[in-house]
């Protein structure tokens, strides 16, 4: 048997959740902040720990409860900031915010509206994060930051800025970082450095055309937009619990005019939207348009983006199948301070032309669709739920209909033609697992993320059997 090809971006999320790395980067952090950190600002100073997942954060927060427990620490207090609710693929368990993070007084748990004020007071002074708190954040103790996540651009600011609130025993602040280089740090803060020049004029114009591509390919009708920005703008005070569903229900026909396209088309209405939505919230910042028809498309546009299914997804490889981790080693280098004063001035794009070119993104098989939406939704589906999607998909290759659907048809056109189908053969099989069903039929984004991985391990199917 042959080697099989290793994903890379797999491969670096396998060594970054390595017990072994974990553990090595918890002893580097606890005893750094312990010797150089805690005593700062009059023994008040908190750290902040930027991991590169909820998983990550997850055994974070495990190691460094491990680790404090081993060496008797009492003064090194961990909090840890994630969504939804995790479950550790090695040993099966579960894991949400509130329950991994516990009052020191009463043992409860705290909430996750509770966290910034119990991080703010003396029972805590190091604070795991996940895509959390590293925008916004206010903590003017905060002096460190340990980074063990790919930064870059604003994001990159905007996380290390955390540690530029104020205090007035505070000094320098301090970052370790394990994963980027300081060049790409300096990159990304040299442009906001004492000016910030726009490289090129931005084109207000550019709006307009965008506007006239997407029109031109019939994705979205006005009436559509108007219905949704009807029920988007109410004022708040007639609001109903039912106004969420009614914005998927006047977005659901142009995702599925989308989905009719030719893959070319696709591609640009979907650039097209995406350049309009960014540029749009860009612009309006600076001249007053006063287009209610602008502003409505701007509103829409943001909601149908993320339903639009991405092209190409890839399967994703799994290193630890394949790879052992023989050898791990921590080195130091270097150290030092970013002097943003250096080196010729950096500027900021403007708004431009809209790209066409495409990310490859990494595609999961039929068997990994559990994984997919317990890490999107927070939800808990075990190993036991894959059999549901695996008998779906069985019904679905033997059923005639949907098999000639399948041989006829491309991809994007065999998923329109069978959707009603799929949900019949859900409805049927509902006594079997009715959490997924009822989920799946009631919220549009899971259904969204569904569907196209279920139907596209359908059609693969009997596409492999018709050219055997």
């Amino acid at each position: 048997m042959g080697t099989k090809p290793i994903n890379e971006h797999s491969l670096a999320k396998f060594l970054s959740l390595h017990p072994v790395n974990i553990s090595q980067k918890t002893e580097i952090i606890v005893e750094h902040f312990r010797a150089t950190i805690m005593n700062k600002i009059n023994g008040k100073a908190k750290a902040m720990v930027v991991t590169g997942s909820r998983l990550s954060a997850v055994r974070y927060m495990l190691a460094f409860e491990k680790y404090i427990k081993e060496n008797a620490y009492d003064d090194v207090r961990p909090m840890v900031a994630f969504s939804g609710k995790v479950k550790d693929p090695d040993n099966g368990l579960d894991f949400t915010e509130p329950q991994m993070n516990t009052d020191p007084l009463t043992g409860k748990s705290i909430s996750e509206k509770e966290l910034p004020e119990k991080f703010d007071s003396t029972d805590f002074n190091i604070l795991l994060v996940a895509s959390k708190y590293q925008t916004g954040f206010d903590q003017p103790l905060l002096f460190a930051m340990y980074v063990d996540k790919r930064l870059g651009g604003v994001q990159a600011v905007q996380t290390l800025s955390r540690l530029n609130r104020t205090h007035h025993a505070k000094d320098d602040p301090f970052v370790l970082d394990f994963v980027n280089d300081s060049d790409d740090i300096f990159t990304s803060f040299k442009p906001y450095y004492d000016r910030t020049d726009l490289q090129t004029e931005s084109d207000p114009n550019l709006l307009e055309q965008w506007k006239h591509d997407m029109d031109e390919l019939q994705v979205y009708y006005q009436e559509e937009v108007h219905n949704f920005a009807k029920v988007f703008y109410k004022p708040a005070a007639k609001q109903s619990a039912g106004d969420h569903a009614l914005l998927y229900k006047y977005a659901e026909p142009a995702k599925d005019r989308f989905l009719a396209l030719e893959e070319e088309d696709q591609d640009k209405f979907r650039d097209r939207l995406s350049a309009f939505v960014k540029g749009y919230a860009f612009m309006s910042q600076i001249i007053p348009y006063g287009d209610t028809e602008m502003e409505m498309l701007y509103s829409f546009g943001r909601f149908l983006l993320p339903l639009l299914p991405k092209p190409d997804e890839d399967e994703i490889t799994h290193p630890e199948h394949e790879v052992n981790l023989a050898m791990y080693r921590m080195q130091n280098l270097g150290e030092g301070n970013i002097i943003l004063a250096e080196g010729d001035p950096l500027s900021v794009d403007s708004l431009t032309e809209a790209g066409t070119g495409r990310v490859e993104d990494e595609k999961k098989p039929l068997s990994e669709i559990i994984d997919v939406l317990n890490e999107r939704f927070g939800t808990a589906f075990t190993d036991e739920d894959r059999l549901f999607f695996e008998q779906i998909k069985e019904k679905a290759i033997k059923n005639d209909e949907i098999r000639k659907t399948a041989q006829a048809n491309p991809l994007d056109k065999f998923q329109l033609g069978i959707r009603k189908l799929i949900e019949d053969f859900m409805i049927q099989r509902m006594s079997d697992n009715d959490n997924i069903v009822t989920k799946y039929m009631e919220d549009i984004e899971f259904q969204g993320v569904i569907f196209p991985m279920l139907t596209k391990g359908i059609w693969d199917a009997v596409r492999e059997v018709k050219s055997g």
